[in-house]
């Protein structure tokens, strides 16, 4: 069973294993977790509303490509 993040109110990019599970809550890789966060800040709701207006709805294959 996945735990959530620690603090859900922000994106700690420093914790590894929080970092894995907002990758997977947003269908998303690391490397988009990294990017929304330096556009938007940490906080999971304008991460989430940046990584949806920058992309599909769906990211899957480039997740699965990712690793």
């Amino acid at each position: 069973m996945a735990t959530e993040p620690q603090d859900v109110k922000r994106i700690d990019l420093a914790d590894e294993a929080a970092l894995r599970e907002w990758a997977r809550k947003f269908d998303a890789t690391p490397e988009q977790l990294h990017e929304a966060v330096a556009a938007v800040g940490d906080h999971p709701d304008d991460v989430e509303m940046h990584l949806k207006g920058s992309r599909s709805s769906s990211n899957s294959e480039r997740v699965a490509r990712q690793g």
